[in-house]
């Protein structure tokens, strides 16, 4: 491991039921030194002890999350101090509600929240005491959709690529009808451009295919849209990396997630890929549901 990964700290807290046991486990198995309900204070003693002993961890992953109770109040503070000391990233991991209580339902445990209550109770309970820590994620995971393969290769593809780069930028292209990626930090709509599939030979295809490609972003404003839009891209980049934030999702909708988005991901991301510093990788959200 080089000594660029040595201090990295990963906080992982989020929603009771998004996943945190799972991302846990995948960051163990990238060589992540994982310590599970950990109090808030006690990430100062953990760092201090690993540095002073002389046997530093060289990325350290803590799981905090609401079994800390009142101790976990002061994971804000907490965190702001770590981040001024080195490298330090929030992730927070989030579900939609019906999935939750799907989930909680499957496995048949109360929400540690819910008291005397039902489960949504202690869900929305847990929502409002988090939100000012979701607010100040450095990475924001959605697992609503997500198996726990799917979400286990999420956290490999985020991040392996920032092990070796300044900044991991997921462009990800997904149809306005299924819904807007509620991990998104920009989204692109390329719904003014004409839409491919009423044209009856290109239907049948997908924005990977050289045919859909080349309509799309052969049609007026196409290449100047996203000329325009990697170099504000690459300033908001910049910006990130000043304020040690160093992942991003960019989202790019169409109707359907089928053509128009999917071929403009890919355009956008060779842009992207040209900026030293910057992983970028591409995900197709809603290809292959229609």
């Amino acid at each position: 491991m080089s000594t660029s990964d040595e201090g990295q700290v990963l906080i992982v807290t989020g929603m009771s039921g998004a996943g945190r046991s799972t991302v846990a486990n995948a960051l163990e198995d990238l060589g992540w030194y994982v310590v599970d309900n950990l109090p808030p204070q006690m990430l100062r003693p953990l760092l201090d002890f690993s540095s002073a002993s002389g046997t530093s961890f060289p990325r350290v992953a803590v799981v905090i999350d609401v079994r800390g109770g009142t101790l976990f109040a002061e994971l804000p503070e907490v965190l702001q101090e770590l981040r001024r000391r080195g490298d330090t990233r929030l992730v927070f991991l989030d579900a939609s509600d019906d999935a939750l209580v799907r989930r909680f339902e499957a496995v048949r445990r109360p929400h540690p929240l819910q008291g005397h209550g039902t489960l949504v109770d202690g869900i929305h309970a847990e929502r409002e005491r988090l939100r000012l820590v979701r607010e100040s994620a450095d990475v924001l995971i959605d697992t609503t959709n997500l198996n726990i393969h799917q979400l286990a290769n999420t956290v490999s593809d985020t991040f392996r690529a920032a092990d070796s780069a300044k900044h991991d930028v997921t462009v990800m292209s997904f149809g306005f009808k299924y819904g807007l990626p509620t991990d998104a930090d920009f989204v692109a709509d390329m719904r003014f451009l004409p839409n491919p599939f009423w044209n009856e030979e290109l239907r049948p295809f997908t924005g990977k295919d050289e045919a859909v490609s080349e309509y799309v972003l052969g049609q007026p404003g196409a290449a100047e849209f996203i000329s325009n839009y990697a170099a504000a891209l690459r300033a908001a980049i910049d910006g990130y990396q000043r304020e040690n934030k160093r992942h991003s999702v960019i989202a790019v909708g169409c109707t359907g997630g089928k053509h128009r988005s999917v071929a403009t991901s890919i355009e956008l991301a060779k842009r992207l890929a040209e900026v030293p510093g910057i992983a970028v990788r591409v995900k197709h959200r809603d290809l292959g549901r229609e």
